[in-house]
């Protein structure tokens, strides 16, 4: 698997010790059921562990990077960024999908391009760096891959922010927040809209967006920044 080798290490500066251990990392079962003869082992164990590195991992970032966050709050985020369609992202951005070994049925069925498939090649690939040079080389990985686009707010458009707000505010009972529309502007196929989001007679934090529901989103995300800044 030369050409993989000189990726992972222009790439990311990885270069396996055990190849054989990269090379199982990158052999799908179904190639491995198409090869019998050559006694090859297929990713799934792999897998196994490495969604638990990756797990923990992604764990210690998030208790870290959002210490005013909730228990619920850090699980639902957690929940996005491991999800299937965000690891067969991670995936295919590291070039994995062009180096995993499929059988021809698989090949013929586009399993290069299948969600589960590329998923499961992620977490494999991060079970054979965390056996193969420890879990430092591991958590450097997932750092460069996965955590460092949650600091670029990559998965913004999937949080709910005004829940997130909701809970932070109300954790010591209930608190009356209001969304007031500060501008409506344009004909309705280009619409504006600006939102302040209103706690005991204080602006908390403004937003716009092209609907009164994503610039209220935009309103408790400056909200919550402004909170964790404030230290609450």
């Amino acid at each position: 698997m030369k050409d993989l080798s000189e990726m992972l290490k222009e790439k990311y500066g990885v270069v396996f010790n055990n190849q054989e251990l990269l090379k199982e990392a990158f052999t799908h079962s179904s190639y491995v059921n198409e090869h019998r003869q050559l006694k090859l082992k297929h990713n799934e164990r792999l897998e196994f562990l490495g969604d638990a590195v990756l797990e923990i991992s992604v764990s210690e970032f998030l208790f870290h990077y959002y210490p005013q966050w909730s228990e619920g709050q850090l699980t639902r985020l957690r929940a996005k960024i491991v999800c299937e369609p965000s690891l067969a992202n991670y995936s295919k951005t590291s070039g994995f999908n062009k180096h995993v070994l499929l059988g021809r049925g698989e090949e013929t069925m586009n399993g290069r391009k299948r969600p589960a498939l590329l998923a499961d090649l992620f977490e494999a690939f991060i079970g054979a760096l965390f056996l193969d040079q420890g879990m430092d080389a591991a958590k450097n990985f997932i750092q460069l891959t996965v955590l460092d686009s949650i600091k670029e707010d990559a998965f913004s458009h999937a949080m709910d922010y005004k829940t997130l707000l909701q809970e932070e505010l109300q954790k010591n009972g209930d608190i009356l927040i209001q969304y007031i529309i500060l501008k409506d502007e344009g004909p309705s196929h280009a619409k504006f809209f600006e939102v302040a989001v209103k706690v005991k007679g204080q602006h908390l934090g403004i937003g716009t967006g092209t609907s009164k529901k994503s610039a209220e989103q935009a309103a408790a995300q400056q909200a919550l920044k402004a909170l964790v800044s404030q230290g609450k």
